[in-house]
């Protein structure tokens, strides 16, 4: 008989367990999620941000169909603007064969990864072509655009304008060349003059710090907020969002006045209602119309001013719903450096994934990569992440639990939590597997990701040394310890099963392979699976030899 009951767990442990139950049921209200990556713009190949940044949107929308949700994902590939233009000439290349070149790689990237988006949008797609001009017509209808003279600091690498407190002089320590340059990227800048339309954005100062101020959550982490709150409060001029096309034809043309071509970047952030189907009129409405305002948009760091300025600015304007949350993430350098080509220090997302494996990298790219703060990239910590978690802390507790000498018939079985009391010696866990997905959860809301991942695998920790502490191998010969044979084995497993469920999201193919060795059906693999204890069931493990989750590293 296993013997586990809740006899002994307090009145206010019973609260808790129907608060977490209660908790699932509020996710589950609304059904459909939306979850976006950047579109990556492709004047060069995938880095190691790209991967990071696509691996963080798939990881939160698995995470939300752990919870019942329905999700759509979408990311894609930035083509058009100067940066496109020049580079194409560079390789002596037609700008539409740079892209496809390019964008394919960053399609191969998400295969590489597992990422299992349902929109891969590029800005030279005819579908977003007709969302764009949607987008125009909608604020040019709603007095928004006007027509102007427009001068100030271009930063061609930026495709973008900078105010004269954005900019600051330079000299070049080699050649004692002065050069202007962006404060915020480091990217030369040069004066330019030109007429151009121009975006009312001086007049949405007051809306976006109302929105902000209502919405403590819209934009992650605290320190992207407060970045974002004090750009705003320090003026917002009107945003030029065109070019002479005598100068850049490789875009978007302006509706009814072919000497313009659209800004780039609000010819981009429009790809995020184009994976909705937008515009939504018409017989043919997309179903994905409802999934629109995106739940969670993934930028890093550099680009929270487009998102999180202009994004919603250019919504507000066109009458349409804000996004609930932008995560902005920090990058990632490498021995506290900048990555770059000259360097010598970039990362080849495409090796790492093949050397170390998906699951393994997805882990720790999510769980060690920076927020608030730059995460320093090192290979030494991929091993350190495989070695101590997965193999040595989740793979080592399967191992041993579910060894043919303690399991010889692959069934533990199950019994009802009312005829006994926890065992003493059992106390600690039952009641850690039973606080970590709540824990796990409520971390993970709050985006922090490392003490999410942290929660299970400290319930891990514990479930390998209660194992070692009960010394179940000692067990196996005597008829009168197989109830307490099967009850440590039973809480190896759950601890296990609970973990396996939990991180489904991070580690699709490596928790499905898990789960399937211990026989839980398909459908017991939500959020609400974890929250309770398997008893009443038998647990029947389905392993053969081969079924080693984390082998040794080559």
């Amino acid at each position: 008989m296993l013997i586990v009951s809740l006899s002994s767990v307090s009145r206010q442990a019973f609260i808790q367990s129907q608060t977490r139950c209660l908790h699932a049921t509020r996710l589950a209200k609304h059904s459909k999620a939306f979850v976006t990556t950047p579109i990556y713009y492709v004047n060069a190949v995938p880095h190691i941000g790209h991967l990071y940044s696509t691996v963080l949107a798939d990881t939160i929308r698995r995470n939300y169909a752990l919870h019942g949700k329905e999700v759509i994902m979408s990311t894609g590939t930035d083509e058009h603007g100067l940066k496109i233009q020049q580079a194409a000439k560079k390789n002596n290349m037609q700008p539409i064969e740079f892209c496809d070149k390019v964008s394919e790689s960053f399609r191969k990237l998400c295969t590489a990864a597992n990422i299992e988006y349902t929109s891969f949008q590029r800005t030279t797609s005819p579908t977003h072509k007709k969302a764009v001009k949607e987008l125009w017509n909608t604020l040019l209808k709603n007095g928004y655009l006007y027509k102007g003279k427009h001068e100030g600091w271009y930063a061609v690498s930026d495709e973008a304008f900078y105010a004269p407190n954005q900019v600051k002089e330079v000299t070049d320590e080699k050649t004692g060349e002065k050069t202007m340059v962006a404060i915020e990227s480091g990217q030369k800048v040069e004066w330019m003059s030109e007429e151009n339309y121009k975006f009312r954005l001086s007049l949405f100062g007051d809306k976006l710090v109302e929105w902000i101020d209502s919405h403590p959550t819209a934009i992650v982490p605290h320190n992207r907020r407060n970045e974002v709150l004090s750009w705003i409060k320090a003026g917002l001029a009107d945003l030029s969002v065109s070019r002479l096309r005598s100068r850049l034809d490789w875009g978007i043309e302006v509706p009814n006045d072919p000497e313009h071509t659209i800004y780039v970047w609000l010819d981009a952030l429009t790809n995020y209602l184009t994976a909705t189907g937008y515009p939504w009129h018409g017989e043919h409405s997309s179903p994905n119309k409802e999934a629109f305002p995106p739940d969670v948009q993934i930028v890093g760091k550099d680009i929270v001013r487009f998102h999180a300025i202009y994004w919603p600015a250019f919504l507000m304007a066109a009458d349409l719903p804000l996004p609930k949350q932008i995560l902005a993430h920090a990058h990632w350098t490498m021995g506290k450096q900048k990555m770059s080509k000259s360097r010598g220090n970039v990362v080849d997302p495409f090796e790492v994934l093949d050397t170390y494996g998906v699951d393994p990298v997805r882990y720790y790219l999510v769980r060690d990569g920076g927020l608030a703060d730059d995460g320093d990239y090192s290979e030494k910590m991929i091993k350190t992440r495989y070695k101590k978690d997965l193999a040595g802390q989740l793979g080592n507790l399967l191992n041993r639990t579910t060894a043919k000498s303690l399991l010889p018939s692959g069934v533990v079985p199950g019994n009802s939590l009312n005829t006994a009391t926890v065992h003493p010696n059992d106390q600690m866990l039952h009641d850690q597997i039973r606080a970590v997905p709540e824990n796990f959860n409520k971390a993970f809301e709050e985006r922090e990701f490392n003490k999410a991942y942290a929660f299970i695998f400290d319930m891990l920790s514990q479930a390998n040394k209660h194992f070692t502490e009960n010394e179940p191998w000692k067990m196996t010969q005597n008829i009168e310890d197989k109830e307490r044979l099967d009850t440590i084995l039973f809480y190896s497993l759950e601890a296990c099963r609970v973990a396996g469920i939990l991180l489904q999201p991070i580690m699709p193919t490596k928790m499905e392979s898990l789960l399937n060795q211990l026989g839980v059906p398909k459908d017991e693999r939500y959020f609400k699976d974890s929250l309770s204890l398997k008893v009443g069931k038998d647990i029947t493990v389905n392993k053969t030899e081969a079924d080693i989750l984390f082998p040794r590293l080559k």
